[in-house]
């Protein structure tokens, strides 16, 4: 990015969750850019740096977004489908694989491996991998709904605790044995 170039604003905000407190970050229309927890907030900002250029974070309120995510957290599941995201970076790569992650019904996991053959890709389950981890809307871009084609919970940036609690809350894991899509 050069000098000229505009710093873009977004508005940050926290909400209290029954796995912490999650940052909400939102541009000027509510969009939601960037989800992820309060324990991870420098990785939050490397990755807007990395897909939005240089940003400059501002205190308020994310009110659809807030609103929608406390509906989910109280069991409204399908909450989640309604809020409006925006992701300006990412390859088309990751962008498609972001698209596929919200296309995972609540409740259903799939492996690294059936999304890579949903994007008729079928041999870039590391690639997969690797953009379901730049994911930088978390939750709502439900990267924790993909687990390992054994049916294990793997890696979440949010840490695994955060993902069992997640899918256990959608009804996709029951006593530890996910049911895969």
């Amino acid at each position: 990015m050069n000098g000229s170039a505009a710093l873009l604003s977004l508005t940050i905000d926290r909400l209290a969750t029954p796995i912490g407190v999650a940052l909400l970050v939102v541009d000027a229309n509510g969009a939601l850019c960037a989800l992820d927890w309060e324990d991870y907030e420098d990785r939050m900002r490397r990755l807007l740096g990395r897909f939005h250029g240089a940003v400059r974070l501002i205190e308020g309120e994310a009110t659809a977004a807030r609103a929608l995510l406390a509906r989910y957290f109280a069991g409204e599941l399908v909450a989640l489908d309604a809020i409006a995201i925006r992701t300006l970076g990412g390859t088309p790569f990751q962008r498609g694989v972001w698209t596929a992650l919200r296309a995972i019904p609540a409740g259903t996991v799939t492996s690294y491996g059936a999304l890579a053959l949903s994007l008729e890709a079928p041999g870039a389950m590391r690639a997969v991998g690797m953009a379901n981890g730049s994911n930088p809307i978390g939750v709502v871009v439900p990267c924790h709904r993909v687990i390992g084609a054994n049916g294990t919970l793997t890696g979440y940036g949010g840490g695994l605790e955060r993902k069992r609690w997640l899918l256990q809350h959608e009804g996709a894991l029951r006593h530890s044995t996910p049911r895969l899509l």
